[in-house]
């Protein structure tokens, strides 16, 4: 008889999705529960749960059920399968769409004789990984143009919730210059989840796209798989297919509420505002996978994290911006240049990208902060002086042509629609910047200044008809 076949029957506590079973420690009788391993709940009705093993207490062992535990009797039974989740890793997988639980949910033929693969798995070894040197086009130019995105970056979208951050998302994963994109969506409303599958399709990118969705409704044990799945995936295709994979993830907070959850149900002492201690260590071992692998390809991770109540030093983003290399604030419909940071846009920028890359961006950057003083000087109705109004006319032209997050240009053309917002605004000797690359960038005819903001937004769209060619 198989020992996987021995079942457990002595269960002796349920609290919330966990249920605590007692294994005496016989030597040769059973698969002996190890941390992280699966088991299978069978209740008195026949009904079947997956369950994953998370505490080991002597002759208790605790095991979160991934369906739930509504309407489970102690008079069920638990057989221990020997090996930790996995997930289904194939070609086939491709544009499939998968329940937290790692079952198809989209109606599609079974996978169930593909490969499967152990999530969770370690990370990376520091010594092997490439130093991160290529960039990710995503079309977006506050991204491409003021804060790149390089290949094996793990950076966030801090935002609040009302912010238009999935539809943010999906066009980054719909443009971005990646081989595969793994979506893992956690907690999300049905029509997050049909937007995000509907936009895919639409634009002719789920073909090389894998989702791994958790809804709002399905149990929330499920929920901190969502990451595992989609980053072990992600690290399959990225090690043995030499593949470039953008990693899009949404809502990390929602991934750190089921934490919370699951910890208090543990009985866990709580830290901060009554997440666990260990919230720092668990989000570190996702945000750890994202590496460029020496003689592969890469896994680059992209993730949404909701700031309750606007508050940067609320658990989640505070330990994230510890863990990752920058952010996006998002804020208003707009990426906000101040509060957004790339801290590894130095390996690219110049280097794969134009020659006046660093002078453009410095410069903008400039010329936008002064923007935000003379604005303030208006509204305390200071007496403005010429190169104020100039600031003031650069300021509106800067946040409709780049800071909307709607505007969609490809890298070449902004930095020459940057050299062509500074002509509108101000003279060649305003702009303090090298003599050779003024020559060179500097529009030699004055451009005509439009009327209106709604002008500038257009000019900004219709850049975007004309497609550049990418360098090669």
């Amino acid at each position: 008889m198989s020992l996987s076949l021995v079942r457990y029957t002595n269960i002796v506590e349920i609290v919330g999705d966990i249920i605590k079973v007692l294994v005496p420690q016989q030597a040769g009788r059973g698969i002996a529960p190890r941390f992280g391993d699966l088991a299978v709940v069978e209740n008195v009705n026949a009904e079947r749960s997956l369950a994953q093993v998370i505490r080991l207490d002597r002759d208790e062992v605790m095991l979160q059920v991934y369906s739930g535990t509504k309407g489970l009797s102690t008079g069920a039974s638990v057989r221990f399968l020997g090996h930790p989740m996995q997930v289904t890793y194939s070609y086939n997988i491709l544009g499939r769409v998968f329940r937290g639980t790692g079952e198809p949910m989209d109606g599609g033929p079974t996978l169930q004789h593909d490969p499967q693969v152990d999530i969770d798995g370690p990370s990376a070894n520091p010594m092997r990984r490439l130093l991160a040197s290529k960039m990710i086009r995503t079309d977006v130019p506050m991204i491409d143009v003021f804060n790149c995105l390089v290949e094996s970056q793990k950076i966030p979208i801090f935002s609040i919730p009302g912010e238009p951050y999935n539809p943010f998302l999906a066009r980054i994963g719909i443009q971005a210059d990646a081989d595969i994109v793994v979506f893992g969506g956690m907690g999300l409303i049905f029509d997050d989840y049909h937007f995000f599958r509907t936009a895919f399709e639409n634009a002719g990118a789920f073909a090389r796209t894998v989702m791994v969705v958790n809804l709002a409704s399905d149990p929330i044990v499920e929920r901190t798989l969502v990451p595992d799945m989609a980053l072990a995936v992600a690290e399959r295709f990225a090690v043995e297919e030499s593949k470039r994979v953008l990693v899009l993830l949404t809502d990390m907070t929602a991934y750190a509420d089921a934490l919370k959850e699951i910890g208090i149900a543990m009985e866990h002492v709580p830290s901060n505002r009554g997440y666990m201690g260990d919230l720092y260590s668990q989000l570190a071992r996702r945000y750890e996978k994202a590496c460029d692998f020496q003689g592969a390809g890469s896994v680059t991770i992209l993730s949404v994290t909701t700031m309750p109540g606007d508050d940067v030093t609320h658990p989640v983003p505070d330990n994230t911006g510890y863990i990752t290399e920058g952010q996006f604030y998002l804020h208003g419909g707009m990426l906000d240049p101040f509060g957004s940071l790339s801290r590894l846009k130095q390996h690219v920028i110049g280097k794969v990208t134009r020659e006046d890359h660093a002078q453009i961006m410095n410069a903008m950057i400039r010329f936008y902060a002064g923007a935000r003083d003379a604005e303030q000087k208006q509204a305390m109705a200071f007496e403005l002086s010429a190169f104020d109004h100039k600031l003031l006319k650069f300021g509106r032209l800067f946040r409709g042509r780049f800071m909307d997050i709607n505007v969609s240009i490809p890298l070449e053309k902004a930095l020459d629609l940057c050299w062509h917002t500074l002509a509108e605004c101000f003279a060649k000797q305003e702009l303090l910047m090298r003599e050779a690359l003024v020559d060179k960038y500097f529009p030699k005819v004055a451009p005509e200044a439009p009327e209106q903001l709604t002008h500038a937004q257009a000019g900004a769209q219709q850049e975007l008809a004309a497609p550049a060619k990418r360098p090669a």
